[in-house]
């Protein structure tokens, strides 16, 4: 018996062959896919969702991202979305097509359902013949127990925000990609956008529009690609993932592994001066930060790295209009090499945002001590089986972060808890 195992708990109710935690898109093709293995709802299957009602992570999404703005979702498993109003909230759109899944399909999805740990069990059979099983326990103290879990809790709950010198001191307003609701809440603001991701574009373009004076930092020069997004690259990135995952370390950002694309929007974005990096975030003041980038006049920018510098001639950015970066008053700059025109110079702003990205929710599946200790779990080839817990399964995790992956993961996840829990 290992320190994640323990003595079955006393209880009469039955064990599920699978629980599904988490009803996004992994988790309902998951459960699209155990129908199609002729198991039942509710008799051999569950699915515990927290939300209020259906749409994953996307029902929290701000109303500015609109369909034509965001990334797009995958079909899910015998149901095309079809074309929906690009000019439509994106929250309203999967929402609406994921509850439509749910109800068409007679899905046993049971919400709000906030799932606190995940234990599983060792020892004499039970009363019902079973002699190993997992027990999900919810928040509020319901119990659901089953033969195998396909977890399916993406990253939404898990917002990431690097730590800088001086954060706690800002006297500002400083929020994540989670927190963010409309544009215009910021009109007249000096906004600094931290990221480089594409949410961190959205952002930047839409605080502009809204009147917002930005300043955008990256830890480094953006990752611009011109390379087309087709099926090779998918499968390209999901290879260069997969690679990490199968050794226990954790997932790269979503920018690392696919770049960002050089659309029409972003290269009038990159031409406008909106989309120019000023350099990483060395530190933070009570009423600013410190950047290492501009220039001793505020105007110059570091690299944009090779395929924007190629993009833009010379001083192309600041005679579209870059804004330059003013200093505090009586702030002198500081000079970093005498080698390197660039400086570090601080300035004023009123707010914070952080577009850092997140992390896997998966602090329920502590009691299974499956994180490595850099914080990865070691997946098997099939990118879906933890080789440390038999019998569960991510999903949305890793390669299948995508909508594309997750689908495809959901499906080849309960195929395999299918398989492991009629075998028992």
């Amino acid at each position: 018996m290992t320190s994640a195992d323990s003595v079955p708990p006393l209880t009469s109710s039955p064990v599920l062959a699978v629980v599904v935690i988490g009803a996004g898109q992994a988790g309902l093709s998951a459960a699209g896919q155990l129908l199609r293995k002729r198991l039942r709802p509710h008799e051999d299957f569950m699915v515990l969702d927290a939300n209020d009602g259906p749409g994953g992570a996307w029902r929290h999404r701000w109303d500015a991202l609109t369909f034509d703005a965001a990334h797009g979702i995958h079909d899910l498993p015998g149901m095309p979305l079809g074309s929906p109003d690009p000019a439509e909230p994106a929250s309203r759109v999967v929402a609406r097509y994921y509850g439509s899944y749910e109800r068409e399909l007679g899905l046993p999805v049971v919400r709000p359902v906030k799932v606190g740990s995940v234990e599983h069990h060792l020892g004499e059979a039970d009363d019902h013949g079973e002699t190993g099983y997992f027990t999900v326990t919810a928040a509020d103290g319901r119990t659901w127990r089953a033969r195998t879990v396909i977890n399916a809790t993406g990253t939404w709950d898990s917002p990431y925000i690097p730590y800088y010198p001086g954060i706690a001191e800002f006297t500002g307003r400083q929020l994540h990609t989670r927190g963010f609701t409309a544009a215009a809440d910021f009109s007249g603001q000096r906004v600094l956008v931290v990221g480089g991701g594409t949410s961190a574009l959205q952002f930047l373009l839409q605080l502009h529009e809204a009147g917002a004076r930005t300043v955008w930092s990256t830890r480094r020069a953006p990752d611009w690609t011109d390379r087309f997004f087709d099926a090779s690259w998918g499968v390209d990135v999901e290879t260069s993932v997969s690679a990490r995952t199968t050794m226990g370390l954790p997932p790269l950002s979503v920018v690392a592994a696919t770049g960002l694309p050089v659309t029409e929007q972003y290269l009038s974005g990159l031409a406008s001066g909106v989309l120019i990096s000023r350099g990483p975030l060395r530190r933070i003041t009570p009423t600013g930060v410190v950047l290492d980038g501009p220039g001793p006049d505020g105007g110059a920018v570091p690299s944009q790295g090779p395929v924007a510098d190629a993009l833009l001639a010379p001083g192309a950015a600041a005679a579209g209009g870059l804004d330059r970066v003013p200093a505090l008053t009586g702030r002198a700059c500081t000079v970093v090499s005498t080698e390197d025109p660039l400086t570090t110079w601080e300035t004023e702003v009123d707010t914070i945002l952080w577009a850092t990205g997140f992390r896997a929710s998966m602090d329920h599946l502590a009691p299974l001590h499956v994180r490595e200790r850099g914080g990865g779990v070691v997946m098997l080839p099939d990118g879906v089986s933890v080789a440390k817990r038999p019998g569960l399964f991510l999903v949305g995790y890793g390669a299948s972060a995508s909508t594309i992956g997750a689908t495809r993961a959901g499906r080849r996840a309960a195929v395999e808890a299918a398989a492991a829990a009629t075998s028992r």
